[in-house]
């Protein structure tokens, strides 16, 4: 098992789970980010940090998608190892759904 970061996420990236998790896993997009599934070790500790409840674990059904987008932007995106700075609109986007167009596939800066 691992877990995976979702739709949620996007254009929210609060970044709390960055700072509980003892691996260093997470990679950081544009407007959201991922978990590399390789690296998780499946604590669960990043899960109750996520204010969006963008984090799952991968044994939740329909996560396919999320699967591949975690694998494939974790193996390009910088590591972050720190929260940066959340975005100022972060606390609007936290409830919407219909995100994933808005998905960057553009790295972010990373730590």
């Amino acid at each position: 098992m691992t877990y995976l970061v979702t739709e949620n996420c996007i254009k929210c990236k609060y970044q709390d789970c960055v700072e509980v998790c003892p691996v260093d896993c997470f990679y950081e997009g544009e407007n959201f980010l991922v978990i590399n599934p390789d690296e998780c070790i499946d604590c669960g500790v990043c899960e109750p940090e996520c204010p969006a409840e963008a984090i799952v674990p991968d044994t939740e059904d329909g996560l396919d998608d999320w699967l591949e987008i975690n694998t494939k932007f974790s193996a390009t995106w910088p590591n972050i190892t720190a929260k940066g700075e959340t975005p100022a609109d972060a606390d609007e986007w936290k409830d919407k759904s219909g995100k994933k167009e808005m998905m960057s596939e553009n790295p972010g800066a990373g730590s």
